[in-house]
């Protein structure tokens, strides 16, 4: 008798709560039932997105929006609203603008050589260590797409000198420049053959204060240019920017320029 008690004081709770859980559920059933089918679309789209990501594949249009919400349908509309708002204002001309020309490997070797020389507006000079007679130095310069220098005035002149005697102090060496007297004498030219407006001759040293004036010119260090028909190219000298006439054919550091 004490066991059927226990037996039933048991099983009928747990019968009675079983109903109970039943019907609970049921009601949750019926009220959560459009929420289980949004949160199991929100999943498929959801794995459907991460396998496309895996496998690198695009995205479709309809993938971007998978559940179809009113959000992205206000966007589409919207979008297409303000295309055909556009639509009937004239469309504004826009003015043509033609390409800049695309870099050539010269003028990227060009550019390099300018950054290891001096610049200055459009033009840049490179110092070269060759010893070359004038001639062949120009002919070096040109095959490298530039000249012989060819300072045209007083602020090339500095930048030149600045440059030559950072390259080559403490030292003092004369260096080919783009001029000459080859085609008549006293008449300089650039190689260009332009006639040369701006000198930079070198001057011999003033007398001491007391000193006695000599009409002999200075033993090392003679006006310049005194060489007559034999001495008919121009060098800088690198400690102060004077220049010199000399032969030629005499192998010398040259400095070209190229436009930049």
């Amino acid at each position: 008798m004490r066991a059927a008690w226990l037996l039933s004081a048991l099983v009928v709770p747990q019968l009675l709560g079983f109903s109970h859980g039943a019907r609970g559920a049921e009601r949750e059933w019926e009220g959560g039932w459009g929420g289980a089918q949004e949160e199991e679309r929100e999943r498929e789209a959801l794995m459907l997105k991460h396998l496309q990501e895996a496998l690198g594949l695009p995205a479709r249009r309809g993938d971007q929006n998978p559940e179809g919400n009113s959000e992205g349908r206000g966007a589409w509309a919207t979008e297409e609203d303000g295309q055909g708002e556009e639509g009937e204002e004239e469309p504004t001309p826009t003015p043509h603008v033609s390409p800049s020309p695309s870099p050539t490997p010269e003028d990227a070797i060009t550019y390099i050589r300018c950054l290891k020389g001096a610049r200055l507006g459009h033009k840049c000079f490179l110092l070269s260590r060759d010893f070359e007679a004038q001639a062949a130095a120009q002919a070096r310069c040109v095959a490298r797409g530039g000249s012989l220098a060819q300072p045209a005035d007083s602020r090339q002149m500095e930048t030149l000198t600045r440059y030559l005697r950072a390259a080559l102090a403490p030292y003092n060496w004369p260096v080919w420049l783009g001029v000459h007297d080859r085609r008549a004498e006293g008449l300089y030219l650039f190689e260009n053959g332009q006639r040369v407006s701006f000198f930079a001759w070198h001057r011999a040293p003033s007398p001491e204060p007391g000193a006695r004036p000599s009409a002999a010119p200075h033993p090392l260090s003679p006006n310049q240019p005194n060489g007559g028909v034999l001495e008919n190219c121009v060098a800088q000298a690198s400690d102060d920017g004077s220049w010199w006439d000399h032969d030629c054919d005499r192998r010398l550091y040259y400095v070209c320029e190229f436009p930049y």
